[in-house]
């Protein structure tokens, strides 16, 4: 054989030789490609069932829902979901096709992750693949899409579905409830029974939970309605979750109503009862109904135990609280992190910080929660420098901080009036970006306002661009307080532009802003929003309307709010009685105070201003004597220095200057300046320069800043016509740079505010007010008004006296309510400083001239002037 046949017969050899070979690994990777389809099958299986994983267990075997372990199982579910997908499209580039179950575990990964881009890739990978999904699979897909957010996607496929059963419709009910649209889900509840599917317990049970999470009561017993015409009452699930409901949304009546028929309560139903008490703050009701658990035979779980703990978490739920403790021990959860935490914020809220401390200290492992719980009880509690030291403590790689800590450690700042350490907050919170977070930034604007800091709180807002009610409540009741209530008013007419709803703090608020400005026409139509809102009925709402009548001038308004109140509490009954006190009705005052106390409703500290206030006014000295005594002895209510100072005013003003002085020497308190200034008020009345004398050196040395001392001594010298004295203390406070705060009235017309001052010029409508205080003068004097110059406490003529008498900013506001209002109406004078004794005869006289009730509220009181008398009887 030549050379090129050898050639020939070795490549015959070598070609077969290969294509033995090429047939055995074809062979051997079919077989390794059908053994690796199936292992890919299980890869992808287990990568998403890995998202289901619960978080990291504690050393108790415990499981704790921290958030940092949440977040870190997130992005290890993401990681495992776009390694499934990874997967996914290998198998494409084998050939290898994937089947129904790999297609549901990569759907189930995308609802865990709320992966909506990753569920679409899926999706279309089926398309593309040609795969027609079956029933379970089109109910996943459904799902995902609802879950995911994108309902229009989810109604497309649910839509066009030709095989619905429940399961699917539950889906698609499922995703509406889960963003919010209630009715729609509902309707949907409604066309499911109108094509003859039945709702199944788990169909009622998600619309269920949509109300609770709302607190849609109304929206709740209709689907309770449905449960019974379709015969599921007697579901004990469906129980559990109608008890849980009407707890939620605050009707107990009706959470016992269910409670009570269910034939076999469980520890799910006994729970659920159990918190809607604890949030109504029953802890007695909580309490008991635990007894009857333990006497049936159901143990209690993790949240019977938090929730009991929720209960017990005021001053007078300490002792049970403490019993708790010592089941949570006896039934092995105390290791349980909620346990501990829910331990913590009882003893911490019932004032026992050494206990909570305690509990927080001896805790297996301290998570976030645990330290937010042990910082906000020290935040509460007063206690501002440990609260900020244990959140220096607790700041660590593990442990971050939440809107919680924030909130907790911006109300020790707070606390502690440190607007300094606020802003290094502030800052902290600006790095970790928390500050358009609405619950810190509600926090942040509440410290800044509680610290004074009008503009930084407004900066804090105008950054948010998402306000809600407790933002804007937040402003309303931050700038009321400062005294800045046409700016509170201006904005809740912002918040009702926004769209927000206001709530009860919101219009309490609203209605202390209309308080101050005397803004009874604005207050009225505050009032009016409140009665179509429906939350007029609200004790708080309501005792604040008391108040702001009251305050506003029209004690009868006040007192047909307070006749019509559902219920009453001690600020009610507090506000009402203050309010007669003030306008100067005594004894309609005590005589509601002995109603209260026929009523058995304790009263409080501020209770006994009122009652000694109405006291006061009248000149009842006996009888503000025995309530003085009868405070503390029958009630418990330790004196403060406003009951000090009611007394020393009362004295004094009655004449007893000695008895007045003794009285503040024997004070188990320290006099302050307030009480002082109450006697020298009482020594001006009576031109007692002696013991004038003595009290005012004792209020320089308390506050040499304070204007009103240095007046009042001047009034005194300046009566007995020691102007070489009057003089003296005039330099004494130019000197020390001390200016007199300048007396002004005001009236409110038409919803604007109208403020006057001595002398003034600048009204626009001037010359027709003082025509008007020209024309009413000489009336006056023709009636036999003599002024009364002894309170010109200027060195001048007689005739420049007078001038200067007429011109007074209360009879300037009265002149102008004269001619801006209609006859007959009532004029509204509101002074910021006492009222002039020629002015307060004045009024009388105009009473009778005009035949108009005038009242004017000063700094002390309300005076009211009709047909030539005042409600004072001339003794304020």
């Amino acid at each position: 054989m030549g050379r090129a046949g050898m050639i020939v017969k070795t490549q015959k050899i070598s070609v077969l030789k290969n294509h033995r070979q090429s047939t055995h690994l074809l062979e051997l990777a079919s077989f390794q490609l059908w053994k690796w389809s199936i292992n890919a099958h299980k890869i992808i299986r287990y990568g998403i069932s890995m998202v289901a994983i619960p978080a990291d267990r504690n050393p108790s075997g415990n499981h704790t829902y921290e958030q940092e372990t949440i977040t870190n199982n997130t992005l290890c579910q993401e990681r495992r979901l776009e390694k499934a997908l990874n997967i996914l499209h290998f198998m494409d580039r084998l050939g290898v096709r994937a089947d129904s179950t790999i297609y549901v575990h990569l759907l189930q990964g995308c609802v865990k992750t709320k992966a909506l881009a990753e569920g679409r890739r899926v999706h279309a990978h089926m398309i593309k693949a040609g795969f027609e999904p079956d029933r379970y699979l089109e109910n996943r897909l459904v799902n995902m899409y609802a879950k995911c957010g994108t309902l229009v996607d989810a109604r497309k496929l649910f839509d066009k579905s030709t095989q619905r059963d429940i399961v699917s419709w539950n889906a698609i009910i499922a995703g509406y409830v889960e963003h919010g649209f209630r009715e729609e889900a509902l309707k949907l509840l409604c066309e499911m029974e109108e094509m003859g599917m039945r709702p199944s317990p788990f169909t009622f049970a998600i619309i269920l939970r949509a109300c609770s999470g709302l607190a849609a009561l109304e929206e709740g017993k209709q689907v309770h309605a449905r449960i019974n015409k379709i015969g599921l009452e007697s579901d004990v699930f469906l129980g559990n979750t109608l008890v849980d409901v009407y707890a939620k949304c605050g009707s107990l009546e009706d959470a016992c109503q269910v409670f009570d028929r269910m034939c076999g309560p469980n520890v799910v139903s006994c729970s659920a009862m159990i918190a809607g008490y604890a949030r109504k703050g029953y802890c007695l009701e909580s309490f008991k109904l635990f007894k009857q658990m333990q006497w049936a035979g159901i143990n209690g779980n993790e949240f019977t135990y938090t929730s009991l703990l929720s209960a017990c978490a005021n001053s007078e739920g300490l002792r049970q609280g403490e019993q708790i403790q010592a089941h949570v021990i006896k039934t092995g959860f105390e290791p349980y992190m909620s346990a501990g935490n829910a331990l913590i914020t009882m003893y911490a809220k019932c004032g026992s910080l050494g206990f909570a401390r305690q509990v927080f200290d001896e805790m297996p492992m301290q998570g976030f929660l645990s330290w937010n719980a042990i910082v906000a009880g020290y935040a509460l509690n007063g206690d501002g420098e440990a609260a900020l030291e244990l959140f220096r403590q607790g700041k660590s790689p593990d442990i971050k901080p939440n809107e919680f800590t924030f909130s907790s450690v911006l109300r020790a700042c707070t606390s502690l009036n440190t607007v300094g350490l606020g802003k290094q907050v502030h800052a902290h919170i600006f790095r970790t970006g928390f500050e358009r977070d609405k619950f810190v930034a509600s926090s942040l604007v509440d410290m800044y306002l509680k610290c004074g800091k009008l503009e930084d709180a407004h900066n804090v807002f105008v950054k948010m661009r998402k306000k809600d009610t407790v933002l804007w409540t937040a402003m309303i009741a931050g700038y009321a307080q400062h005294g800045q209530g046409e700016a509170a008013l201006r904005f809740f007419r912002h918040m009702r532009q926004d769209g927000d709803m206001p709530n009860q703090f919101t219009f309490t608020s609203l209605f202390r802003a209309c308080a101050a400005l005397a803004a009874l026409e604005q207050g009225k139509q505050v009032h009016t929003y409140t009665i179509k809102t429906g939350i007029e009925t609200d004790v708080f709402v309501g005792s604040a309307l008391v108040d702001m009548y009251g305050k506003c001038g029209s004690i009868e308004d006040s007192y047909k709010v307070f006749c019509t109140l559902p219920e009453r509490n001690v600020v009610s009954w507090t506000a009402m009685i203050v309010g007669y006190a003030q306008h100067g009705y005594g004894k309609e005052a005590l005589q509601l105070f002995r109603k209260m106390q026929e009523e058995d409703m304790k009263p409080n500290y501020i209770t006994f201003v009122g009652v000694l206030s109405a006291c006061n006014h009248v000149g009842l000295v006996e009888e503000a004597r025995y309530y003085f005594d009868s405070m503390s002895a029958d009630y418990n209510v330790i004196p403060r220095m406003e009951h000090y100072a009611c007394m020393v005013d009362l004295l004094g003003r009655s004449g007893h200057l000695d008895e007045a002085e003794d009285f503040i020497n024997k004070m188990s308190l320290n006099p302050g300046a307030l009480v002082w200034q109450t006697l020298l008020g009482a020594c001006r009345i009576y031109g007692n320069m002696e013991v004038g004398r003595r009290v005012a050196e004792c209020l320089l040395e308390l506050e040499p800043q304070d204007s009103g001392t240095y007046v009042l001594l001047s009034n005194i010298y300046a009566a007995a016509g020691r102007w070489a004295d009057v003089a003296k203390v005039r330099k004494l406070m130019k000197e020390r740079g001390v200016k007199k705060e300048p007396g002004h009235s005001w009236i409110e017309v038409k919803n604007h505010v109208h403020v006057f001052v001595a002398e003034d010029k600048s009204h626009p409508q001037t010359e027709d007010i003082y025509a008007m205080v020209e024309r009413l003068s000489g009336q006056m004097k023709a009636a036999g008004y003599v002024p009364d110059t002894n309170f010109v406490l200027h060195d001048v003529e007689q005739e420049q006296k007078e001038h200067s008498l007429f011109h007074h900013s209360e009879k300037l506001a009265i002149a102008f309510g004269l001619i801006s209002t209609h006859p007959g109406t009532p004029i509204r004078i509101f002074k910021n400083l006492r009222v002039c004794g020629d002015c307060h005869t004045a009024s009388k006289f105009i009473t009778q001239i005009v035949g108009r009730e005038i009242i004017v509220r000063d700094a002390n009181r309300f005076h009211h002037f009709k047909d030539g008398l005042c409600t004072c009887g001339d003794y304020w």
